[in-house]
């Protein structure tokens, strides 16, 4: 992904107005995010611990999507995994994430949802960059590039209900 700027991110929202983008915590230093590493930029708001952002680069234009989530309420011994990366979490560690609809819909208190990584790490995740709290991902036969295609698709398809 290349780098983006604050204007960046905050122009890329497609499903929150723009005076609500325009209050959105965005990451502190994008300069110093791992940018070669990342297929979309994820982060959790600080100031409201049941929001997360998303922007990834589609069809050469940024989308930026606003979500919420609710604490982890299952057992210990539960397990989750990611929907984008297919990663395996213990507790807490995948969240649904629900994103208001564009447009009219959005206006009218549709949503979509989908079960991602809580911190939004997924791309991470599958370059072995971070290491989910069990410890290892499955392993899979697809290669890397496969990987990545298949959360890029997977993410697509979120994007597209939106």
């Amino acid at each position: 992904m290349k780098p983006l700027t604050e204007q960046d991110i905050r122009a890329s929202f497609i499903n929150c107005s723009k005076g609500e983008a325009k209050r959105l915590a965005v990451p502190r230093d994008p300069g110093e995010l791992p940018w070669d590493d990342l297929d979309f930029l994820g982060w959790r708001d600080p100031g409201a611990p049941d929001r997360s952002y998303l922007v990834t680069e589609r069809k050469d234009r940024l989308v930026g999507v606003a979500m919420r989530f609710q604490p982890a309420q299952r057992g210990f011994l539960h397990r989750s995994m990611c929907s984008l990366c297919l990663t395996t979490h213990p507790r807490g560690g995948v969240s649904l994430m629900t994103a208001r609809k564009a447009g009219p819909a959005g206006r009218e208190g549709n949503s979509v949802g989908a079960y991602m990584c809580t911190d939004l790490a997924c791309s991470l995740y599958l370059r072995g960059k971070k290491v989910p709290e069990t410890g290892a991902r499955f392993e899979e036969s697809l290669t890397l590039e496969e990987q990545i295609a298949r959360m890029r698709d997977n993410l697509f398809a979120f994007l597209d209900k939106l």
